[in-house]
């Protein structure tokens, strides 16, 4: 007779996702921590909404999607509603917004820290889940508010350590829409005309990085053939248009006066990019009134991400510092956070445009580059480990563990197989212990125990002389009442 052979499921992480182990969770934690500090500081209040939301209040803001739930995981309920996982914590935050928006004050800051999910192809260092760390204000018109999302990000890379190793940029999506009726692509009383030659300028110069100004010319114009012989249609823009909306780019000089001079001339008589200079003043002004000179936020109208997105200022955050990609050639670190105002969101719900401005923190980049510039300790300290010599004395053990705890002091009793003393030493490696207690039952006799120096020993097994260890050894023995101060000058490098 033939045994049904048992199947058993992979033990593997789905595609696209991965685990978090200690250190990595602990480090997040304490970053997202001081992070909180700040926004708290700036009077945020923080919230916490569903993992999962309706399709429909998602609404469809993925970039560069077609169908309805492309870009989401979805599902739907019993024949009835279309649910989703939450792809970013704004969407959420606009319906909460119309949903209490008879009980929240208005203006409304709020901050959001938690998992968003992308129904996306993963690729190298790109995941379906992923954090977020948003700041926002819904309720206020007021570039006043746009200023203050820019000065509190600045603090936040300050608190973090990264004082002179970062940058603010501003620039606006009223200026572009100035320079692309300068270029006559915009037609304000009629602004449904030159949709689609918009698109294409927006996504060009999104592209200025890569492509550099040559292939995005060639997007403005007829159009480009890539490497692989692909081409791809241009927005047919006159070179005197292509050589407007390139300017804009490049607008960029010394001071922010002279980058607003620069792009007044640029908008001519466009009323709304006009308008859209004044807003880059009055930031300037106010951010400047605060402190924040060039030095931490400047105008830099070559911010170009999210204009599609966008209705008034954007911001994006560089790390300047350089690091080592792949290859071993050095590199900015780049962007870390994005945002701007988006005054059409809420209006979704109630009908009446509510004016909103925020930030989104990429957790898992900004947690890289404190990595990067040694801003995280490179392993957490482990308990301290209590060992045990006689299962019989269980109850002495954990009293031994419970003093430790009531001062303050991380600890925990060995739960494993106690027979092998040397592998409770390995689990005490293993878990990256300072200290273990040891207590046989000839030092119970005595009243005393061993405190062992688990890093002084490694370090003293590694290189230190015969007199560096008879001056100050790895293990010592202290009266059972001295085990907390003993352990506590330990963790401080003093015993």
């Amino acid at each position: 007779m033939t045994k049904t052979k048992i199947r058993r499921p992979k033990a593997e992480t789905p595609k696209g996702f991965r685990d978090y182990f200690g250190v990595e969770v602990t480090a997040r934690k304490a970053m997202l921590d001081r992070i909180a500090a700040v926004y708290h500081r700036y009077g945020f209040d923080p919230l916490e909404t569903s993992a999962v939301e309706t399709v429909e209040a998602l609404g469809k803001f993925l970039p560069d999607v077609d169908r309805p739930n492309e870009g989401v995981f979805a599902w739907q309920e019993d024949d009835k509603d279309w649910l989703a996982l939450r792809y970013d914590l704004t969407a959420p935050l606009a319906r909460v917004a119309a949903q209490y928006r008879n009980d929240l004050p208005s203006p409304y800051r709020r901050y959001a820290m938690g998992p968003v999910w992308r129904n996306e192809k993963p690729g190298p260092g790109r995941f379906r889940q992923f954090y977020q760390c948003d700041a926002d204000t819904v309720g206020a018109s007021s570039v006043a508010a746009d200023a203050e999302i820019c000065a509190m990000l600045a603090d936040v890379f300050e608190e973090l350590g990264l004082g002179g190793d970062f940058v603010v940029r501003i620039n606006n999506r009223k200026v572009l829409n100035g320079v692309m009726e300068a270029a006559g692509v915009l037609d304000p009383a009629e602004p449904s005309k030159f949709e689609h030659e918009r698109g294409i300028v927006l996504r060009a110069i999104d592209k200025l990085d890569r492509l550099g100004e040559e292939g995005v010319r060639a997007l403005l114009g007829e159009g480009r053939k890539d490497e692989s012989g692909d081409f791809t249609k241009g927005a047919g823009l006159p070179s005197a248009a292509a050589d407007v909306v390139l300017a804009f780019t490049a607008a960029r000089r010394e001071t922010g006066a002279e980058t607003c001079a620069a792009l007044r001339d640029l908008v001519g008589n466009s009323k709304i990019g006009a308008d859209g200079v004044d807003e880059l003043e009055e930031m300037a002004g106010l951010l400047a009134a605060q402190g924040y000179g060039s030095d931490r936020i400047v105008i830099d109208p070559s911010v170009v991400r999210g204009l599609g997105y966008y209705t008034g200022p954007v911001f994006e955050a560089e790390l300047t510092f350089e690091i080592l990609d792949e290859k071993g050639r050095k590199r900015q670190f780049g962007s870390v956070a994005g945002g701007g105002r988006y005054d059409d969101l809420v209006k979704r719900f109630t009908g009446q445009a509510v004016p909103a401005t925020g930030v989104s923190i990429g957790v898992d980049r900004l947690l890289a580059a404190l990595h990067a510039k040694g801003r995280v300790e490179a392993q957490a300290q482990g308990p301290v480990v209590v060992t045990v010599m006689d299962k019989g004395r269980m109850a002495d053990y954990q009293a031994m563990v419970g003093e430790l705890r009531r001062a303050g002091i991380r600890a925990e009793v060995y739960l494993g197989n106690p027979k092998n003393f040397g592998n409770q030493l390995k689990y005490a490696d293993k878990r990256a212990s300072p200290v273990a207690v040891i207590q046989g039952s000839d030092e119970a006799a005595r009243g005393v125990v061993q405190v062992k120096d688990l890093i002084l020993g490694a370090k003293i097994a590694e290189n230190a002389t015969l007199e560096e260890w008879k001056e100050r050894p790895a293990q010592i023995e202290v009266r059972r009442e001295a085990l907390v101060a003993t352990v506590q000058a330990m963790l401080r490098g003093e015993a």
